[in-house]
């Protein structure tokens, strides 16, 4: 089944609040996770963010505004797409993700709209 595992945070803050070897550390284990994900086949897609301070909130009226609007730590920061066999691998990894970012989104991918 696949999966979208969100990672929330602000690289902002964490550079502020973090160890030089903290963050090492972080980088290094995202990386070897990707390359983990990778050999088992069950990477689909992944992408780290720019900093929320980079975003943009496009409104349906065409007004363009500086976002977003939520705190730094409720901020999407980077995601994962993974096609995992069970709940029990999804909740693994996410919890493997969660040492760094203290709490992750894991949300199964939609195979179809919703019958109306």
């Amino acid at each position: 089944m696949k999966y979208m595992i969100m990672m929330f945070g602000s690289a902002g803050e964490m550079m502020e609040v973090q160890s030089q070897d903290w963050i090492k550390e972080m980088i290094g284990y995202m990386i070897a996770l990707d390359d983990d994900l990778r050999e088992r086949g069950e990477m689909v897609f992944n992408a780290g963010l720019a900093d929320g301070s980079a975003a943009k909130l496009v409104h349906a009226d065409g007004v363009v505004t500086d976002g977003p609007f939520a705190e730094a730590k409720e901020s999407l920061i980077g995601f994962w797409v993974v096609d995992v066999a069970s709940e029990a691998r999804i909740v693994e990894l996410a919890a493997s993700i969660a040492k760094y970012s203290r709490v992750v989104e894991v949300r199964p991918i939609a195979e179809a709209p919703p019958e109306v």
